[in-house]
């Protein structure tokens, strides 16, 4: 039997006006689906991650006192693997959110590829903030965020 997907009632992700930074708003079905669009955002901001070859797997775990923070910290992560290793994500897969008796932790599974010259860089985040960041659940997920350009 096939089981047919409920369309999001928005696209993915969405970039916002924002006076000095970068503001975009990520949507999903689930809390797991719309941490994934957010950072397809980020890197989006950065290179485009459809055209990066998915050769690497990195496996990441995150644990945050609420949902905000575990949000920052796994965007930031996304952030260091780049700065640090030179890790461009294509997309993230498998995201697990489990919440806990003092939080939650998201485990995570980042395909993409080493930095090189078959790839373009035209932009640079320089870190996720918690200003104006929104977390809600309605008919949908909806994740707002400001990052630091």
């Amino acid at each position: 039997m096939m089981i047919k997907k409920r369309a999001l009632k928005n696209p993915p992700f969405q970039y916002l006006d924002h006076p000095a930074d970068a503001k975009f708003q990520a949507f999903g079905e689930t809390f797991e689906e719309a941490f994934a669009h957010a950072a397809l955002a980020v890197v989006s901001l950065m290179w485009e991650p459809e055209k990066i070859i998915k050769r690497q797997r990195r496996t990441v775990l995150v644990q945050g006192k609420d949902l905000e923070q575990l949000l920052f910290k796994f965007l930031s992560e996304i952030l260091y693997l780049y700065e640090a290793k030179g890790f461009l994500l294509a997309s993230a897969r498998d995201l697990k959110i489990i919440k806990h008796e003092n939080g939650y932790s998201l485990e995570a599974v980042l395909e993409g590829d080493n930095l090189s010259s078959n790839y373009t860089i035209f932009g640079e985040v320089k870190a996720i903030t918690y200003h104006d960041m929104i977390i809600r659940k309605n008919d949908e997920v909806l994740i707002q965020v400001v990052v630091d350009m």
